[in-house]
């Protein structure tokens, strides 16, 4: 049945955080929760997972209100949250038997999830003499080491460089794949699209977007190409008016109104035998969606 969030209000004093809020997740797999800075996005975490109380609304998971009783959940917050001067192995055996987890249960997986991430070789140093990257994967293992149904990540790929977030992308299909649900909170909007089907977009508390992202996306009309030619094709794209967004080693990104003006291209360069290697219409990605509807309003 999974997590629904109906009518959901939070107020800090005369702040209102989270306005009439409401959104489901019916099946597995990720769900992007989305917004600027003060948008309302941890407020709703905190809410979900009985940290905080909401003043109105409901929030059940699998037609139950929401309590530490009926969600076994795993939380990756934005902030960090290890202890700098225990090592690895002893905090995340910490972590574990606030979880429940008995001794030889928490020593398998802390092992598996060890090996899993490439960090056996820290396993008896001290957090604060691991990198941030690294840091940031023994809090990813603290989210997920019990296994939990419903997981939490706030800016999961912060501070991990690009082996490291393939190593956690990897996982982040691993989990989908076994139907854990989760909702992911992120300002990189590539992620986003990477992995979440469907996603809702806060502004200063209140829904501005939310929906199926291929729903969203298709919505749109086609209004950039790109190209990657064999050679130089300014003046051609100039010569229909169009407007060149980007250009290096004759690869281009071209604004387009509409396919039609695309198509006009593609005939021209196909009429002066012109061989291109890539030619493709664009729709908005999501980070141009997300700037339309709450750039706006900044």
């Amino acid at each position: 049945m999974g997590l629904e969030v109906k009518n959901v209000k939070k107020n800090f004093g005369t702040k209102l955080a989270v306005d009439n809020l409401s959104f489901e997740i019916n099946k597995p797999g990720a769900f992007g929760l989305l917004g600027t800075n003060g948008a309302g996005k941890t407020t709703t975490i905190r809410m979900i997972l009985g940290i905080i109380k909401k003043d109105n609304g409901t929030i059940l998971w699998n037609g139950k209100e929401v309590s530490r009783k009926h969600v076994n959940f795993g939380y990756l917050p934005e902030e960090r949250g290890i202890y700098p001067k225990t090592k690895v192995y002893d905090q995340l055996m910490y972590f574990a038997k606030l979880k429940g987890m008995k001794k030889q249960e928490t020593d398998e997986s802390i092992k598996y999830w060890l090996k899993r991430l490439e960090l056996e070789e820290y396993t008896y140093l001290q957090a604060e003499k691991l990198s941030k990257g690294n840091q940031q994967k023994v809090q990813f293992i603290t989210a997920v080491m019990h296994d939990p149904e419903l997981i939490v990540l706030d800016e999961p790929f912060s501070g991990l460089d690009p082996v490291n977030t393939e190593i956690l992308k990897n996982v982040m299909i691993d989990l989908i794949n076994k139907g854990k649900y989760i909702i992911m909170s992120s300002h990189q909007m590539n992620s986003i699209e990477e992995f979440c089907t469907d996603l809702v977009i806060l502004d200063r508390g209140k829904t501005v977007l939310k929906g199926n992202l291929n729903d969203i996306k298709n919505s749109y009309k086609s209004n950039k190409m790109e190209i990657q030619s064999l050679e130089n094709i300014d003046k051609l794209i100039e010569s229909l008016g169009l407007k060149i967004i980007f250009s290096k080693d004759n690869n281009y990104e071209v604004e387009i109104k509409d396919e039609e003006e695309g198509y006009k291209l593609y005939n021209l360069l196909a009429k002066d035998n012109i061989k291109v290697n890539k030619f493709e219409l664009k729709k908005p990605s999501l980070h141009d969606i997300f700037i339309e509807k709450v750039g706006a309003s900044k």
